[in-house]
């Protein structure tokens, strides 16, 4: 993970910054040795192989929460307090109806978590006036973590993203049970790193402790060695799939680029990432949020800003461009799943990702509080994929409140609700992920996919309107 000026976290399976890259000549790592073999390689195979969290933690870490117009004040960027969130997603219908997450369990993964953790979300509830989780516990299932450390950005890093996805889980779903799984993750990852989450995850699911599993990382596909070493890391995901829980990953932050093997310089064509393009997985996207002079939600577009000169010195303390949009694509390991059948016009024959897409965008970050060490502590505005998976995997928690159980994998409703025009899917048809940046000492860009009517390589069939969606999933997952 490659820590920029002003930022605590890298993102999604990528870095922040491509300024001052050092030059690449083709896109490293597309052909991919025995990507059709069977048998899975040694786990020294998998070492260089970095797991990423997704947050973008801004430096900007104040004694209070900032208000939107504080952010448009001091950084011409938006920023929102979980307030502005549920009403973003019409949830505050939901929870008058009496679904708050009651009874579901929201299972956090992360290597390392934050030391401050349960005492941040507590200043973060009593600050907005939310209840405490009913129960919030942590497990390292995988190993010991070892002691934090301060000086350790791989340790911020992942201090930042803990931070973020329990407090905006909690968000959307104030009624349902914390589980925050902690693994011991190395500085050098990969042969560490996803092998470990793997086995924290299924030691979760052999045990029965959560309804949904939210991942904000994830690593190029073509960062792998080879397709059997993807296939022999699947097996949470396939035991996942059997037990009916839902697992959910952020699809990452450098729009259709994303970041190679030396975690500095950026594919020249689109790529995608793992495990958002699993398909047990749900791939969750990201979009920008909207409000009117009233202070009510508009139309959403997909989240972009790559070309926005106030978004990029905020995020990245650079006039840009820079890669600051949300991951989306064709996989190069699997192939179209058969729920994806009908929007093969868009995939062809492979899987497309994201699958759905919620509030990512730096221009429209959220506001969290932390008092890890190693970061200014306080209030800071984050932003990322990170934050629409924990936000999604609060709306499935809700939904299995409605349905009295987990859904297990929600995909093929999802592309049903869409297909049937579904009042709690709200298309997104507005924006691309198309980004450039510095490399090679000149600009480069990769074309990524524009939204459209239905289903997108942007967005995915788009976002959501919980007031319907929430009971739309429960009744068709539900059975």
């Amino acid at each position: 993970m490659r820590v920029p000026r002003l930022v605590v976290a890298a993102v999604g399976a990528c870095g922040l910054t491509a300024a001052a890259m050092a030059a690449v000549g083709p896109a490293p790592g597309l052909a991919l040795a025995g990507s059709g073999g069977s048998g899975s390689p040694g786990l020294s195979a998998l070492a260089a192989v970095t797991v990423q969290p997704g947050v973008i933690r801004i430096g900007h870490a104040q004694s209070g929460p900032p208000t939107t117009a504080d952010c448009e004040k001091a950084y011409k960027v938006a920023c929102y307090e979980p307030g502005q969130i549920q009403q973003a997603y019409h949830l505050p219908a939901v929870y008058a109806s009496g679904v708050t997450g009651k009874g579901a369990t929201i299972v956090i993964v992360d290597s390392y978590g934050s030391p401050t953790i349960k005492g941040d979300l507590a200043v973060f509830d009593h600050t907005f006036g939310l209840p405490a989780p009913p129960s919030f516990q942590i497990i390292q299932p995988a190993g010991q973590v070892p002691a934090y450390n301060p000086n350790n950005s791989d340790m911020v890093g992942w201090a930042g993203e803990t931070t973020l996805d329990v407090e905006y889980a909690h968000t959307v779903a104030p009624g349902a049970n914390l589980l925050l799984v902690e693994t011991p993750v190395s500085e050098t990852e990969g042969v560490h790193g996803f092998p470990q989450i793997v086995q924290a995850e299924e030691y979760v699911l052999n045990h029965h402790l959560g309804d949904v599993i939210s991942q904000s990382f994830s690593a190029t596909e073509q960062t792998f060695p080879a397709k059997s070493a993807v296939l022999a890391l699947r097996g949470a995901y396939q035991l996942a799939a059997k037990d009916k829980v839902t697992v959910l990953t952020a699809a990452g932050d450098s729009g259709a680029a994303d970041v190679g093997l030396d975690q500095s310089t950026y594919y020249l064509v689109p790529v995608t990432s793992w495990p958002d393009s699993d398909p047990q997985v749900t791939g969750v996207g990201g979009t920008e949020l909207h409000f009117n002079s009233a202070g009510q939600p508009t139309a959403p577009t997909v989240w972009n800003d790559t070309y926005s000169k106030t978004t990029n010195e905020f995020a990245d303390g650079n006039a840009g461009p820079n890669p600051l949009a949300g991951g989306g694509g064709k996989s190069v390991f699997f192939t179209r799943p058969w729920y994806q059948n009908g929007v093969r016009n868009v995939v062809g024959d492979r899987r497309g990702v994201p699958d759905i897409s919620m509030s990512a965008s730096c221009n429209g970050s959220v506001d969290t509080y932390g008092t890890f060490g190693g970061a200014p502590a306080g209030w800071s505005p984050s932003c990322g994929t990170s934050e629409a998976t924990p936000l999604f995997a609060g709306i499935v928690a809700l939904a299995d409140q409605v349905a009295g159980h987990s859904l297990g994998l929600i995909n093929p409703a999802l592309y049903q609700l869409s297909a049937q025009h579904a009042p709690g899917i709200t298309d997104v048809t507005s924006g691309n992920n198309t980004v450039s940046f510095e490399q090679g000492g000149r600009e480069q860009t990769v074309r990524g996919f524009a939204a459209r009517p239905g289903y997108d390589l942007a967005s995915g069939v788009g976002t959501v309107n919980a007031e319907y969606f929430v009971r739309e999933l429960a009744f068709l997952a539900g059975h």
